[in-house]
């Protein structure tokens, strides 16, 4: 241990023993008489002191057996590294953590279906089925509403799927993984999907004839012009929701190896908190966006 971290580390156990002294003497109570307002905060404000002098003290700790240091690097790849498998070939590491937390959904689903709703009650719903009931209402009336009701009866267990995934992949950020849809080949998958989709569904609502008309709008001497343009701009799709999301998305996994980085040894608890809004409310949005652009072009498709 050098000069400096003897020296923080001093600093460091004053700072706690102080803290802890000053929070147990506010903390006591004269012959059983209630704290008043002002005793009340002197005792807050000990116990904000003492949370910091246990997370300085921590951060010298991790920092001195750790040997972690201040850095503004980021080790950044667009793509994923690969793996070998089975000796033969190799596989992205996300395509793994897609496929692992896409089995874990399913296997959480299955238990629920057996353990917690065992068989579906015909009459009024009560207690967890009714919650199940109320999110997949909700998922069927927000696709009904931007596509019809007649599309969003394929559409919406798609959907909801796709919001599953997603939060999976999410949540496998949190156990130190890299989110597979902050590859870049991850989201161009789903971004394709909904480019197939969307022509699945005009060409099923007009035709194979009808789909190109529709193209190329309303006034038959413009389209020879309009349908190469529409052509390209529905090609345009499937790159324009890959790049969003993965562009968002890595954008947070940065955030978080920066602060990471930057915080060294004194990183414990801190990137916990930030990674509530970076590693599930931020790819809530993020889900959001994607499914409701998705659902837009699709019904753009089949208007």
């Amino acid at each position: 241990m050098d000069k400096k971290t003897v020296i923080e580390a001093v600093a460091g156990g004053v700072m706690f023993a102080i803290c802890l002294t000053g929070y147990v003497h506010a903390s006591r109570k004269n012959d059983g008489a209630v704290l008043t307002k002002k005793q009340k905060r002197v005792k807050k404000l000990w116990f904000v002191g003492l949370i910091i002098g246990a997370w300085f003290l921590t951060g010298v700790l991790i920092t001195w057996f750790s040997g972690k240091k201040f850095r503004f690097a980021i080790d950044f790849e667009m793509f994923s590294e690969r793996i070998p498998l089975f000796g033969q070939f190799t596989v992205a590491k996300t395509t793994l953590i897609a496929a692992g937390s896409s089995l874990v959904i399913i296997v959480l689903l299955l238990l629920f279906r057996i353990f917690a709703i065992r068989k579906f009650s015909a009459g009024k719903p009560t207690g967890v089925q009714n919650a199940v009931e109320a999110a997949v209402e909700a998922v069927d009336k927000y696709v009904a509403s931007v596509v019809g009701t007649a599309a969003a009866k394929g559409l919406a267990p798609y959907m909801l799927s796709v919001v599953l995934f997603m939060l999976g992949c999410a949540f496998s950020e949190l156990f130190g993984l890299r989110a597979p849809t902050s590859d870049l080949t991850c989201t161009l998958a789903l971004g394709l999907l909904t480019f197939a989709l969307l022509n699945i569904y005009g060409i099923k609502k007009h035709g194979v004839i009808g789909r190109l008309k529709s193209m190329g709008g309303a006034v038959p001497a413009m389209r020879p012009v309009m349908i190469p343009l529409k052509a390209v701009s529905d090609f345009a799709v499937p790159v324009s929701l890959a790049c969003r999301l993965f562009g968002n998305m890595i954008g947070g996994m940065m955030v978080m190896d920066l602060l990471k980085g930057v915080l060294g040894g004194y990183a414990s608890g801190l990137p916990a908190i930030a990674g509530l809004y970076f590693n599930l409310f931020h790819p809530m949005i993020q889900i959001y966006i994607f499914v409701t652009l998705s659902l837009t072009f699709i019904n753009e498709a089949t208007e």
